[in-house]
């Protein structure tokens, strides 16, 4: 019996993706849970595993090619070895079985939703989501699966807790079309082209679509850092030298904390805009932004307003490192309700970050810097660094902003309160 291996979606946006490398050759035999290939999506490099056992048949897709569509048919595997199969055939309208993905994969949003594929009263979920499910007292039977062949992920689930899709607008006459813009001058200039990745594709379509669609304003405070730097040496002459209590805080690190705490007090930055209502996030989840060489991805500090100053910092560099290597989880970086872009290390003084959305804002955090400053009536020395909030007019006014940035230069100038 042979059973078509579809390319799984990986990531809320993927609709297509680049099966980088085989790791199981024709012939190979294959059990559940062993990794296939790897594929690259929009975010990262991930490896896919397989979920039916048998013998890798056929690869129709080789490595390195591009554009591979989700659901697009790249292997077939067979229940018996040396199995004849049809090298070229399509994905079946009802496959036998799922195709392999990862432990939690996210449909990508422009496909259709398809019906839950079921063998009697059988429900096709992957494990984790019949585990979230349960925890939830959410009926499967009810939930529509958007992963490979009708499969109920992760995402399904935590969909189906959300609340419901906003109805359409009133379809209106279409406005006249724009005048189409003017072809781009040739480029004559002796130059290189660089292909473009798939992330950096999807970071070039989301943040044009941030900046045209969302209405960004963006306010600046400066903050005194010397008490939050001399607390920082304090306690990091405190750890261990090695062991499973070490840590090493940076000043993001504290910063994260602040932003968390900060978030707390004022849950309408915490936020995100929706057709139908505000939606406020019960936990606090603050993306930091990390540099890697294809291009950017914001990793999650999960509830960060009840995390250590130590376990903040040990998390990030775990995921600081993992996202480098590409070896994130989907849920490690898709979701988060805030975000924190810091270039201070690169010497920048100030820059203003555009909204990644759905989030309703982004922190832009400069370098610390000696600058004069007046206290009292004298003019003294002191570590400063600007910090500018990028917030979607939509969901935060100007006063919000203001007040939260106002909590955070607190918490950040008197930095005790963040061991509280």
């Amino acid at each position: 019996m042979a059973i078509n291996i579809l390319m799984p979606a990986l990531s809320p946006t993927m609709t297509e993706g680049k099966l980088a490398k085989w790791l199981k050759k024709e012939g190979d035999e294959v059990k559940s849970g062993d990794v296939l290939a790897e594929i690259e999506t929009d975010k990262a490099t991930m490896e896919v595993e397989a979920v039916e056992e048998g013998y890798l048949a056929k690869i129709l897709v080789a490595d390195g090619t591009e554009g591979v569509a989700v659901n697009a048919v790249i292997a077939i595997l067979t229940a018996t070895k040396g199995e004849a199969v049809d090298a070229a055939a399509p994905a079946p309208a009802a496959p036998v079985a799922a195709a392999p993905a990862m432990a939690a994969p996210v449909a990508a949003p422009s496909a259709p939703p398809a019906p839950v594929a079921r063998t009697g009263e059988r429900i096709f979920a992957s494990p984790l989501a019949k585990r979230i499910a349960g925890q939830n007292g959410i009926d499967l039977k009810l939930v529509k699966g958007t992963g490979p062949n009708g499969r109920i992920v992760r995402a399904d689930v935590e969909k189906a807790q959300a609340a419901p899709a906003p109805v359409a607008a009133p379809v209106a006459a279409a406005p006249a079309a724009p005048p189409k813009p003017a072809p781009a001058p040739a480029i004559t200039a002796p130059h290189t082209k660089i292909p473009h990745s798939t992330m950096r594709k999807v970071i070039a379509r989301r943040l044009t679509e941030s900046k045209q669609s969302v209405p960004h304003f963006y306010l600046t405070v400066t903050i005194e850092l010397d008490a939050l730097m001399k607390l920082r040496g304090e306690l990091n002459a405190k750890s261990p030298k090695d062991g499973a209590g070490a840590f090493k805080l940076s000043v993001n690190d504290l910063i994260i904390k602040a932003c968390a705490i900060a978030l707390k007090r004022h849950p309408g930055v915490n936020a995100s805009w929706t057709d139908d209502a505000i939606v406020q996030y019960d936990e606090v989840d603050v993306s930091v932004a990390v540099a890697i060489p294809d291009g950017l991805i914001t990793p999650i500090v999960k509830g960060a307003d009840r995390l250590g100053l130590a376990a903040i910092s040990n998390s990030m560099k775990d995921l600081a490192g993992r996202a480098k290597a590409g070896k994130l989880k989907p849920e490690e970086f898709q979701g988060g309700g805030f975000s924190i872009s810091n270039l201070g290390m690169f010497g920048i003084s100030e820059f203003s970050a555009i909204i990644n959305p759905p989030q309703a804002a982004i922190l832009a955090v400069g370098a610390g810097e000696r600058r004069p400053v007046v206290k009292g009536d004298a003019i003294v020395p002191a570590t400063v660094m600007s910090a500018t909030l990028s917030v979607d007019h939509r969901v935060i006014d100007g006063a919000l902003g203001a007040q939260f940035l106002q909590t955070l230069k607190g918490l950040i100038e008197e930095p005790l309160s963040l061991l509280l």
